[in-house]
């Protein structure tokens, strides 16, 4: 985008972060046996001590109700999470990735729709076991081996945390995930940033992944026709940067929007890996 956005102005488990699940049948068997995941994913054992039904088909049951803040879009939260089939198979969860936890950014459907409703049913610290329906999980479509079509999906979710952004400068959030240290040279005005990223808009998911392509964007600060949020929030970020990036819409493609993919005055979600940065 932006040498594509960027240049359509110009036109997200974590190149997994479309999480459509990771791709072989897995049992309770596959989940270490650690004493805090025994807990959280042997949910079936545990009390329910409240249960909501939603006209949508949705229902989310606690084991535990948490205490902490509501979640709202724009959030990144930490979640230590699986997601099952009626008859048990155990089709997506951050164990399987061998991740103690994944951060997820609400509001751009990293996963499912059914997702979306549920974080805005939960808050830190929520212990749940969310029935999602097909329509509202992987649709008839499903995911080719793993999840049938139109199949229910059942999440159970553990919300451990709301994370704070690494930075913050006008309404533009950056969460810097993983950072190698010993990489010193910054974006700035007389470098040039490569980096892969996945771009979602609030009503769009995920509508451009440079993974995909294997075509990284290259970008310099006087580029022209470059959202001034892009531009912000890479200043200072390093090789092997992994990061998400919250824009408002003020700080994007404001009331005019971009095509079909950004609808008027809609925020945007960039999931960005830098590949280098050098001189121009």
């Amino acid at each position: 985008m932006i040498k594509k956005i960027v240049f359509a102005s110009c036109l997200f488990s974590i190149v997994a972060c479309e999480v459509e699940g990771v791709k072989k049948e897995a049992t309770k068997a596959d989940i270490p046996s650690i004493k805090k995941e025994i807990t959280a994913f042997n949910s079936d054992d545990l009390d329910v001590v409240a249960t909501e039904k939603y006209p949508n088909g949705m229902a989310i049951s606690w084991m535990e109700k948490g205490k902490g803040e509501a979640i709202s879009k724009g959030d990144v939260v930490l979640i230590d999470y699986k997601v099952t089939l009626k008859n048990g198979t155990v089709v997506d969860g951050n164990h399987l990735l061998n991740k103690p936890n994944f951060p997820f950014m609400v509001g751009f459907e990293m996963q499912t729709k059914g997702w979306e409703f549920a974080m805005s049913k939960l808050k830190v610290g929520d212990f749940a076991r969310v029935q999602i329906p097909g329509n509202l999980a992987r649709g008839e479509k499903g995911i080719k081996g793993l999840i049938p079509s139109n199949a229910v999906n059942y999440l159970t979710i553990r919300i451990l945390e709301k994370k704070k952004p690494t930075r913050t400068v006008d309404g533009i959030k950056v969460w810097l995930l993983e950072e190698n240290k010993s990489n010193k040279v910054t974006f700035d005005d007389k470098n040039m940033v490569t980096f892969h990223s996945m771009i979602s808009s609030e009503s769009h998911p995920m509508f451009f992944n440079s993974f995909r392509s294997n075509q990284p964007f290259m970008l310099k600060s006087t580029d022209k026709g470059v959202i001034k949020g892009l531009l912000k929030a890479l200043k200072k970020s390093k090789k092997a940067d992994r990061m998400y990036i919250y824009i408002p819409s003020s700080q994007a493609y404001g009331e005019q929007g971009l095509a079909e993919f950004v609808n008027p005055n809609e925020s945007m979600f960039y999931n960005v890996l830098v590949m280098d940065v050098n001189k121009n």
